[in-house]
């Protein structure tokens, strides 16, 4: 048997994670995490006996073992840095990091430190700590899988070809559920509105992400440290039916892409059974229905996050972290309606005004500067 560790196991993410492992019989789940919903991994924790489980604060110890059956006595770590032990335990074939936001770098350290194979959903840990984690794996000789269904395809993509064939990778974009609006009809768009994706199943964060164009944003960031191609070298193309995942250009003017169904569990299988692959399990494409396929560009003036996102990752020296660190806590007023929906861009855009430049390359440098512009940003939206 094989032994996982599911790191956000109650999210989008994890949950698709746990239905794709109840298919599989070779893989045994070794330890869980989660932040808060503590009525999840119980169940979670009640089905599948994890030998360790991780959550976030320790008020909620008594809630989470209420109900546990008798002789079943799990290690239970508390705090950030449960997270990130988990991460690192050992008699681990691959570890699945599905936390939300910058949270998820320090794990994804403790996984290469400790020689773990990544399965990895947390893009925010190359997004602020790319320039960390990439020559770390490297020197471990650790693989790190995508499971951003954008990121997988372009890794299956990639697979046996000479990157010297390759001209351009073209990471496909929904749009989100604003997809063709104006400037003036996205003034007044809700929380619910936003939280509306057209096409995946994703948590909140995520969903707003991708409706300010941000998601896309943050995804060029991961592309340019998971593949090593230069930032001209990869383009964002707005596909509204999520059919084709990602593509890649080659050098004659050749495009090869990866289609699928709007599912995760595809790639988290995938990410699961590489080199080899598993039985379909998210339902076939059936080429016959699809009636079209559509392309279009970004609307940079009206979604403004793709292009703060490139100029970031262009210029490094602390950018992405700033720009990450502003968009979560942006988002998070969004969601809890202290700001509107184009706030969350300007917000991001002042913060980033503000910084300056600097090396940021030890795990301490990249958390410190994170914190820094979490609490910076928090006064910024006092002001909006």
């Amino acid at each position: 048997m094989k032994n996982l560790v599911l790191l956000g196991s109650t999210g989008s993410i994890g949950e698709q994670t746990l239905d794709v492992l109840e298919r599989l019989d070779n893989w045994n789940l070794k330890a869980i995490s989660c932040y808060k919903s503590i009525d999840k991994i119980r169940k979670q924790a009640i089905k599948f006996r994890p030998d360790y489980i991780a959550i976030y604060d320790e008020t909620d110890l008594k809630e989470l073992k209420k109900d546990f059956p008798i002789g079943y006595d799990p290690e239970i770590l508390i705090g950030a840095s449960g997270f990130a032990e988990l991460a690192g335990l050992n008699n681990v074939d691959m570890v699945i990091n599905a936390i939300v936001g910058a949270a998820g770098l320090e794990p994804s350290y403790n996984a290469i430190i400790s020689n773990n194979k990544l399965g990895l959903a947390n893009k925010e840990s190359l997004v602020i700590g790319g320039n960390l984690i990439i020559p770390l794996a490297r020197e471990k000789n650790v693989d790190i899988i995508p499971i951003d269904s954008e990121h997988n395809a372009i890794f299956q993509l990639l697979d046996g070809k000479d990157r010297d064939q390759v001209s351009q990778l073209i990471l496909t974009a929904s749009g989100g559920p604003f997809y063709g609006y104006t400037a003036e009809e996205i003034e007044d768009v809700t929380v619910e509105d936003a939280l509306a994706h057209p096409n995946w199943d994703m948590g909140s964060k995520i969903s707003i992400d991708s409706a300010t164009l941000m998601n896309k944003g943050l995804e060029v960031i991961e592309a340019y440290w998971l593949f090593e191609y230069s930032y001209d070298k990869i383009d964002v193309v707005i596909h509204p039916q999520s059919i084709i995942h990602s593509m890649i250009e080659l050098i004659d003017g050749s495009i090869l892409a990866e289609l699928g169904t709007a599912d995760m569990r595809t790639p988290i299988q995938y990410a699961l059974k590489y080199p080899d692959r598993g039985s379909n399990i998210a339902g076939k494409l059936n080429l016959n229905e699809i009636s079209r396929l559509e392309f279009d560009s970004p609307d940079l003036e009206t979604f403004p996050a793709l292009t703060m996102a490139y100029e970031s990752g262009k210029s490094g020296k602390g950018y992405p972290i700033v720009l990450n660190a502003a968009n979560e806590i942006a988002v998070k007023a969004f969601l809890d309606k202290r700001i509107g929906f184009t706030d969350i861009s300007k917000v991001i855009s002042k913060m980033l005004d503000k910084h300056n430049s600097g090396e940021f390359n030890t795990l301490d440098e990249i958390l410190n500067l994170n914190r820094t512009v979490r609490n910076m940003t928090e006064e910024v939206i006092l002001t909006c």
